[in-house]
């Protein structure tokens, strides 16, 4: 059985198939990126999904070219009192919740992603408990481009997924990293033809949400247990770290690289 919402938020769209909810992120003409609305709306989404006993899973997808091009910059930053940019207030009141509603929510999340899952994008796909991919994808941590580091529990996860080797590879050079690569690291469970990704992303959380809702939440909160340091707490220490890149030089020139589209040149701190 299918159902439709009747009343759609404006930068994601929800529709209930069976037990599953469908989440899409859908600003196609920004390749989905994010801006402080659009969290408020799939945070809101994932918080009704998880306190309805009729969801039995939560697929995440993307609208257009891509999942999740990560933040937009275009949306302007909210200043601190210095008059320095504010880079921990929507971690903290938006987009480390949402991780948090992911990995808490007693039902599993599947992110099926195409082409760019970049920054918060990345974020997002790595707190959902299985990650489908089109043979498209791509998987990019492009802070450090900026002068800052990854956020929304990415380092995290990643280091529970692929190890701290690795993760310091994606973090630090910032390369892209290409879906078939990341199916033998282990951060995709599934790889198929581009075409093929709607109904794997379908089938696959259908798959989830005839299985037996309360043992799989058990198993997400020892897996979430077994992950070592609390999230909670270590997304508020990342919100935290992430703000003393605010008054750098290399922030300021990492930025203005990226929206005259040159290469950065960092000089100092």
């Amino acid at each position: 059985m299918l159902s439709v919402h009747t009343v759609q938020p404006s930068n994601i769209r929800v529709r209930r198939v069976g037990g599953v909810e469908q989440i899409e992120l859908h600003r196609p003409e920004a390749l989905n990126a994010w801006t402080p609305e659009m969290g408020r709306e799939l945070l809101a989404a994932l918080r009704a999904a998880s306190a309805d006993d009729d969801v039995r899973a939560v697929l995440i997808t993307g609208a257009g070219r891509a999942f999740c091009a990560g933040a937009d910059v275009k949306v302007p930053r909210e200043l601190e009192p210095d008059g320095s940019p504010d880079l921990h207030s929507r971690l903290e009141q938006i987009y480390n919740p949402i991780v948090l509603e992911l990995r808490r929510m007693p039902k599993p999340a599947v992110a099926a992603v195409h082409g760019a899952a970049a920054g918060l994008g990345c974020s997002l796909a790595l707190a959902c408990d299985l990650v489908v991919a089109a043979e498209s994808a791509t998987f990019l941590l492009a802070f450090v481009h900026i002068a800052v580091m990854p956020d929304g529990g990415a380092l995290p996860h990643l280091v529970a997924r692929i190890g701290p080797a690795r993760t310091a590879q994606l973090a630090m050079l910032g390369e892209k990293l290409p879906a078939a690569t990341a199916r033998g690291w282990g951060i995709v469970n599934e790889l198929v033809a581009d075409d093929a990704l709607p109904a794997a992303g379908e089938a696959l959380a259908t798959r989830l949400a005839a299985m037996p809702t309360t043992a799989i939440a058990s198993m997400k909160e020892i897996i979430n247990a077994s992950l070592g340091a609390e999230l909670e707490p270590l997304l508020a220490r990342e919100a935290q770290v992430q703000q003393r890149h605010a008054t750098t030089a290399d922030y300021a020139e990492g930025v203005a690289a990226f929206r005259e589209k040159r290469r950065p040149r960092f000089v100092r701190a």
